[in-house]
């Protein structure tokens, strides 16, 4: 939870080609709000993510978009990844007759796998998609071209896009404008930090929070942030000599001396997937049984021991 958050207005210009628009459903975990862009300097448009679903977003999208250009309409909608407050307002969209009026909006995110379709629960089935592809390219104008980067780690759909002529990215919430982000897969998650970071990017526009002006310092904050933690974790393990066997909860304990128990739940979760981390560096164990195939929290209580 962010304290002291920036006050966003529903609507800007962020850019000769990228404004925002609030999904107005700020929250605990969403911030200000989903931010959803608008991509485009013609009439054609893209939208990147749909909101929650919130009654008010599709007035304020249409809104939005008249006051760019009476002309402009949306061609596109990419789905950053399967969580219902980026997905929620889909149907809305495709329902509105001033937005979809022109002709059929074409719908766009990265497919569920067996290892992913977990996260799709609740994505409409009715709402057909084409996949997107690591590298592919929407050319939405002849100045403005959008890469797609699958970026796994928050969830295993998860994708940012690099739009080449500003060198800025679209970071959905493996970045985020304020605070830090949460993620089921640390590995991943931080291949995906390293490749953001190795694009050099100037701006990063995130799926909560603020325009974050210096994107190589941000991005390279969030994997000092991750690194600092695991080593708090080794620290911990490799405290009371070898023989000593540690559960996520001893380790949170530790480590969050103080914490309000209201948040301690959720902290120890996170050494839970730095374990699991560290299970595949080879440096940890579980004293029994297999991680494979178990849910995070079902190991929150399972003991581990270093083997460096």
């Amino acid at each position: 939870m962010v304290d002291n958050l920036v006050s966003l207005p529903t609507f800007a210009r962020l850019s000769e080609r990228v404004w925002r628009v609030l999904g107005l459903n700020p929250g605990k975990f969403t911030l200000q709000g989903t931010n959803t862009y608008i991509l485009g300097t013609g009439a054609r448009k893209l939208l990147i993510d749909a909101g929650q679903g919130i009654p008010e977003y599709v007035p304020l999208l249409e809104e939005s978009l008249k006051s760019i250009s009476p002309n402009a309409y949306i061609s596109d909608i990419i789905v950053t990844h399967a969580h219902p407050d980026h997905f929620g307002g889909l149907k809305d969209i495709l329902a509105s007759s001033i937005l979809n009026s022109r002709r059929n909006i074409r719908i766009h995110k990265y497919p569920a796998s067996s290892k992913n379709a977990e996260g799709h629960r609740g994505f409409p089935q009715d709402v057909p998609f084409s996949p997107l592809q690591d590298n592919q390219v929407f050319k939405i104008d002849p100045s403005l071209t959008l890469r797609v980067l699958y970026t796994p780690g928050h969830t295993k759909d998860h994708c940012t896009f690099l739009l080449e002529e500003e060198q800025s990215l679209f970071t959905a919430d493996c970045v985020l404008g304020q605070g830090t982000a949460v993620f089921e897969d640390l590995s991943e998650y931080l291949e995906g930090l390293h490749r953001l970071v190795s694009l050099e990017p100037k701006r990063l526009y995130p799926g909560h929070g603020p325009v974050v002006e210096d994107g190589v310092t941000r991005i390279n904050e969030y994997i000092q942030h991750r690194e600092e933690r695991e080593k708090q974790v080794v620290n911990v393990m490799t405290s009371e000599g070898p023989d000593k066997t540690w559960s996520a909860t001893d380790i949170a304990g530790k480590i969050y001396q103080g914490l309000p128990t209201t948040l301690f739940l959720a902290a120890t979760r996170g050494i839970v997937l730095h374990l699991l981390k560290l299970e595949k560096d080879g440096k940890v164990r579980l004293t029994e049984g297999t991680s494979e195939g178990s849910d995070v929290m079902d190991l929150i209580d399972k003991e581990w021991r270093w083997i460096g």
